[in-house]
């Protein structure tokens, strides 16, 4: 991780570089990516999905190259985009060149599939005149068949080694503007490269992530897992939770990651207890509709709905706001401090009336969503 006489987390001594108006490394905040499942030669449609993802908290946005015919459309997107834009680039040098003249943010490679190191070296060239960074990507799935093939390495030691021979290559051309990511699907095998990759690599920023994690909730699980223990030790310096799903559910999970681990808070944190025989209200019901109606509150407000009087009463008070409940009714706090008691058939309302009270302006203007 970091040096033995440098306690900071090794995310602090990574050098900064800038996706657009986003910093990456050198101690700033873990940035949360996604990317577009839409066709990059249909502008409207990927412009569109990025506004959602905007919206919902996402502060890079990657989106696939995969021909010549995709470039008009890239630079449309990019000239329109309220995030920064990072070509993603496979097999074909020109597709890198072509996309950083139209004005990507950033690029991301991986050089084992880009051809001979004259190519690798162009996209190089057209990065450092453009002053853009490039994401060095290497894959489990898709090493340089030279590394591969190695017999004597693990699969992180290969990971690691393909790696760090982009990386020297790469500073030995004078540029320096990389963020380097070694993806794996395996949880074991990402945590044992990104560990190896901070030792090794102490001042390159770190994509982090688990590729090809599944669906929704295994998904979920993997990233979660793999990407929370790397980013509590240090490591990881921007992200993209990869899922099988709308690519606004990898947004959602990042920031619930980020937040759980108390490193950055955008939404909501809804603290509720999993129940029990001692819950003489709906709290499942309940906490369901906060949960749902807390989506349009865009604030880092922590909300409190628990089912009895064990902890009920001390996890309300320690919330922004909560509510304890009883037998057919609950005790509604604000700041720990007791307002007043509701009956079971009032308490969401009467909690979201304290929350539009005081958060009105965080809230979306979606009044079907708010008075619901």
């Amino acid at each position: 991780m970091s040096d033995e006489n440098d306690a900071r987390p090794a995310r602090e001594l990574t050098h900064q570089v800038h996706v657009g108006n986003v910093a990456v490394g050198g101690g700033a905040p873990v940035s949360v990516q996604s990317m577009c499942t839409t066709k990059t030669d249909d502008p409207a449609s990927t412009l569109a999905q990025i506004e959602g993802l905007a919206k919902v908290g996402c502060e890079i946005i990657r989106v696939a190259v995969p021909n010549a015919a995709a470039l008009d459309g890239f630079g449309e997107i990019c000239a329109q985009s309220p995030l920064p834009v990072v070509a993603d680039i496979h097999f074909d040098h020109r597709l890198a060149i072509g996309a950083a003249r139209r004005g990507a943010a950033a690029l991301r490679i991986n050089p084992g599939n880009i051809g001979s190191f004259d190519r690798v070296d162009a996209v190089i060239d057209e990065a450092g005149s453009q002053g853009i960074p490039i994401r060095i990507g290497v894959n489990a799935g898709s090493l340089d068949p030279k590394v591969d093939a190695r017999q004597d390495l693990t699969l992180p030691q290969k990971l690691v080694a393909s790696a760090s021979s982009y990386v020297e290559h790469f500073r030995e051309r004078g540029f320096d503007d990389i963020v380097l990511s070694a993806k794996a699907h395996s949880v074991p095998i990402t945590l044992q490269t990104y560990r190896m990759l901070s030792r090794e690599l102490p001042t390159v920023p770190l994509h982090v992530g688990v590729t090809e994690a599944g669906t929704l909730r295994q998904g979920t699980v993997k990233n979660c897992v793999g990407v929370g223990i790397l980013l509590e030790q240090g490591i990881g310096d921007t992200m993209r939770l990869s899922l099988t799903a709308d690519p606004v559910e990898e947004v959602n999970v990042a920031w619930d990651l980020l937040s759980s681990l108390g490193m950055r808070r955008l939404h909501p944190e809804l603290v509720s207890c999993p129940t029990c025989g001692r819950c003489q209200v709906n709290l499942i019901g309940m906490a369901d509709e906060v949960s749902r109606r807390l989506a349009q509150v865009k604030a880092p407000i922590s909300v409190a709905v628990m089912g009895c009087v064990v902890n009920g009463p001390g996890e309300s008070r320690d919330a922004d706001l909560g509510i304890a409940c009883g037998r057919g009714q609950g005790v509604l706090f604000r700041n720990g401090e007791k307002i007043r008691n509701v009956p079971e058939d009032q308490i969401v309302d009467e909690l979201f009336r304290e929350i539009e009270a005081r958060y009105g302006d965080a809230i979306e203007s979606d009044a079907g969503e708010k008075d619901a």
